[in-house]
């Protein structure tokens, strides 16, 4: 087996690892359903600082990610197309990169142009105050900064989780209110 093969492997794995490690120890914990959306400081890779609660009148998508996860990539183009579609409507996307290297980070956000600001979640804090079970997970926040759902699970065309349509039909539900 080649080296690179091998790295690989060893990467896929210990993400599976950290993934259900978190996983277990966020069991038990209740995720928030509604009310008010936990507030966040988020600094993006480009040196600005972003707060929730400064967002109040726009429909907020807060995503959370790993480049090491496989089914974070599936959604990825997804995500970044419908944030393109839907900017200019008063929606923000917040891709909140969960426990990665930011080299690493730096390489997945280039690889899918993801042009929506994201910014590395340090200590995994915003996590926490989410109480995430995993990644990707995505939050719906309305223009009120209410929670009004999340997602635990990537959204492809024929996700288990939320498929796209699902998704694209929330959001529109939310712009519209």
């Amino acid at each position: 087996m080649s080296r690179k093969i091998q790295i690989g492997v060893i990467v896929i794995i210990v993400g599976f690892i950290a993934f259900f490690a978190f996983g277990l120890r966020a069991q038990g914990q209740t995720q928030p359903a509604s009310g008010p959306a936990p507030d966040f400081s988020l600094t993006t890779f480009d040196g600005t600082t972003i707060q929730l609660a400064a967002l109040r009148g726009k429909v907020v998508v807060v995503n959370f990610w790993a480049s090491w996860c496989v089914p974070c990539r599936e959604e990825a183009a997804f995500l970044e197309k419908t944030w393109r579609a839907n900017k200019e409507r008063g929606v923000v996307f917040i891709g909140v990169d969960w426990s990665d290297p930011e080299p690493d980070a730096r390489k997945y956000l280039k690889e899918f142009d993801i042009t929506y600001p994201n910014g590395i979640d340090l200590g995994t804090k915003i996590g926490q105050a989410y109480r995430i079970k995993g990644v990707p997970e995505t939050f719906f926040v309305g223009k009120d900064g209410a929670l009004r759902g999340n997602v635990l699970g990537p959204i492809t065309p024929a996700s288990e989780f939320m498929t796209q349509a699902e998704f694209l039909k929330k959001l529109e539900t939310l712009i519209t209110e």
